[in-house]
């Protein structure tokens, strides 16, 4: 028996989410069954992070056991050669039994992207939230200073939580950035997350860059311990996962440089004050 792990890469458009569902097209149920078609097997993925409907990943990762020989690559390409456009399989390779895809994570980082701008995209209309009312991310960023560290997130997590008995969560990293003066990207890292943290994160600091909830006001909203008191959940089509780190990785793990636009400190803009 040899265990494998996929890093993956997805649009999550056309499905509902990662996990399988008894009446529902997922990533998941789709990978299983191209794997199941070249191995002859029934191979059960585990994912790092199960991704919500709509949401798309750039390094997603999972793992699975074979009692099948093919190397890495092979399955690779056959892998792709059988999955729709919208799934890729970046990478395939033998793991120690010893690894697990999501508990042997030790951070996942997140990104959400939003349009903001008067005029809508037609590109990029499926991987974005647009906004029309300009956003002060300099009063997002603000905000989001105090949600770094170790907190109890009750008032960032959706109604039927699995961990809602376990709400207590540490963000390392929350940032800000603006991209080609009208994309705004807002990158979060954490060891895991609560159900819809983010989008939930996200909505909260767009009512921020709106001028409708003061900077300050969030320490207050994550005091309460009330999802009532947060803002909006953001919509699913905005958000990636980006990476997942494992030990001996170095942070970012191998798809640190996959963005929605590629990483050149020229398309940085500084975010205003």
């Amino acid at each position: 028996m040899r265990k494998l792990r996929l890093d993956l890469e997805y649009e999550g458009t056309c499905y509902h989410g990662w996990q399988l569902q008894s009446n529902a097209i997922t990533i998941q149920q789709v990978a299983e069954e191209a794997l199941h078609r070249i191995l002859g097997e029934t191979c059960r993925l585990v994912g790092a992070g199960r991704t919500d409907a709509g949401v798309h990943a750039f390094g997603q990762v999972a793992h699975a056991f074979t009692t099948r020989s093919l190397d890495g690559e092979s399955l690779r390409r056959a892998l792709n050669s059988l999955l729709p456009e919208d799934i890729v399989v970046l990478a395939v390779r033998e793991v120690p039994e010893s690894f697990h895809a999501r508990k042997s994570a030790l951070k996942k980082r997140y990104e959400y992207w939003i349009l903001n701008d008067p005029m809508p995209s037609a590109l990029h209309h499926r991987f974005c939230w647009h906004l029309r009312m300009p956003l002060n991310t300099g009063r997002m960023a603000g905000a989001a200073r105090y949600l770094l560290g170790e907190h109890d997130f009750s008032s960032f997590q959706a109604s039927g939580c699995e961990s809602a008995d376990h709400p207590v969560r540490e963000i390392c990293a929350l940032e800000i950035e603006t991209f080609h003066e009208r994309f705004i990207r807002v990158a979060v890292e954490a060891h895991s997350f609560l159900r819809h943290m983010v989008r939930n994160i996200v909505g909260t600091l767009v009512e921020v860059g709106l001028g409708r909830i003061p900077e300050e006001s969030v320490q207050r909203i994550l005091e309460a311990r009330d999802r009532r008191k947060a803002g909006r959940t953001a919509p699913a089509k905005g958000l990636f996962l980006q990476w997942v780190c494992y030990e001996g990785e170095g942070s970012g793990g191998s798809s640190s440089e996959r963005s929605l636009f590629a990483r050149s400190r020229k398309d940085i803009r500084t975010p205003p004050s």
